[in-house]
């Protein structure tokens, strides 16, 4: 009896530490991941952590579901569509609410300036001009990181709230209400200001390095720890030429400088590019339907300078920066196009071979098709690659085109090394 005992016990010792080796990888990964979670949180501040509370909470859109994470999304450079069938438009908290623009990233954006009007030499002409730069948005519609976290709470295309007081409710009722008090005082939930203060956390959150790691090969080569290839280091001098890509006009970098800080790859512009008309996009299934960008943006005439000519804005969205572009697409401020290459290509060919690009409407090319004839004018044909007739040598060649795209994919972000959180 006792040898049967035994043998029994050792079966079902043996059985028992096949279950536990059997779920230890599943039981190690989820350790590994709230290790993981629990490093990334330690180094953020007490308010940045209430931002990221308050970007990842689902609860805050009306119908619950949808949070600033589910369009902005970290493993995508913090931006997507919401699983949205059409790849350009995120999809809101409502099953039939899409918006009317692509998502921006919201990596690096911190770094972009309040919207104002800027002096900017015309390095052809001489001549100095106002032109607008900052803000957030593709057209700048929000003065500030602030203003930017405020609207889609609001905008029944995203969030559906019907109120500040709403969003405030939800979080005075949530699981984080504590810290929230923690971070700006017993008395918060009290104060006509609350709404404002919370999004200010979750800018300070989108402030943080999280949302700017400087981690890309790029960036490795700045610091000289790695080197360009032959194809990447072409694509970055064709970048840089100002009588081939010139992308360096807008997308802008300290020629001399290595530290990564100092090349953002953008100059928080706005541009006329004359992009394709999206016919994925509902809204311009209507033919009257246009989106005029920058000019149309709320309260523009009170702060550009008196007597601007803001119809001249008119089709302009702003540069974003270029830092993790060969994963955000659909590109442009309609999503246009599904390719990196494409966009490149666009810029090389829009001037040179319009028909590549835009449809046939009675017999001629369309050129700027999703931009009224009266302003056509303000589409940019001055500056390089641009500069060129129907017909005419592209500045960049198939080749060069490729080069510059396999540049831009060392712009993307490389994931940090896993750390482990403090016990």
């Amino acid at each position: 009896m006792a040898l049967a005992a035994r043998s029994r016990l050792s079966t079902l010792s043996r059985a028992f530490f096949f279950l536990l080796a059997a779920a230890s990888p599943a039981a190690s990964l989820e350790s590994t991941t709230s290790d993981a979670r629990a490093a990334d949180e330690a180094r953020l501040s007490q308010r940045e952590l209430l931002g990221k509370r308050i970007f990842e909470d689902k609860t805050l859109s009306e119908p619950a579901g949808l949070s600033c994470a589910s369009c902005h999304d970290p493993a995508k450079a913090f931006q997507g569509n919401n699983g949205s069938p059409i790849a350009a438009l995120a999809r809101g908290s409502r099953p039939d609410a899409l918006g009317t623009r692509k998502t921006p990233s919201l990596a690096y954006v911190s770094f972009s300036p309040r919207f104002h009007f800027m002096k900017k030499k015309d390095e052809e002409t001489g001549e100095t001009e106002l032109v607008p730069v900052g803000g957030q948005f593709w057209d700048g519609r929000a003065d500030d990181l602030a203003a930017q976290v405020e609207g889609p709470l609001l905008n029944p295309r995203e969030m559906n709230n019907p109120s500040k007081a709403a969003v405030v409710e939800k979080i005075k009722s949530g699981a984080y209400a504590d810290l929230a008090r923690r971070v700006y005082g017993e008395k918060l939930f009290e104060s006509d200001a609350a709404f404002d203060k919370l999004a200010r956390a979750v800018a300070a959150y989108e402030s943080s390095e999280r949302f700017h790691p400087f981690s890309s090969k790029f960036d490795d080569f700045l610091r000289g720890r790695e080197k360009l290839t032959a194809e990447e280091a072409k694509g970055f001098a064709l970048f840089k030429d100002k009588k081939k890509g010139n992308c360096i006009a807008c997308h802008v970098g300290e020629e001399k400088s290595r530290h990564p800080q100092d090349w953002l790859f953008t100059d928080f512009s706005y541009d006329a590019l004359g992009a394709p008309r999206n016919a994925a996009i509902p809204d311009n299934k209507d033919p009257a339907f246009v989106d005029l960008g920058l000019c149309k943006r709320d309260g523009l005439a009170k702060v550009a300078p008196k007597g601007y000519a803001i119809d001249g804005l008119c089709g302009q969205f702003k540069a974003p920066t270029l830092r993790n572009i060969a994963v955000t697409g659909p590109y442009l401020h309609n999503g246009a196009f599904a390719s990196l290459r494409d966009v490149v290509a666009f810029y090389a060919t829009r001037d040179t071979d319009p028909a590549r690009w835009y449809p046939k409407k009675e017999g001629a090319t369309a050129k700027y098709d999703d931009l009224p004839e009266k302003f056509h004018d303000n589409v940019n044909v001055k500056e390089v690659p641009y500069d060129r007739k129907p017909g005419e040598t592209p500045r960049l060649d198939e080749g060069e085109i490729d080069a510059i795209v396999a540049f831009l994919h060392t712009l993307t972000d490389r994931p940090a090394p896993a750390a482990k959180a403090e016990r």
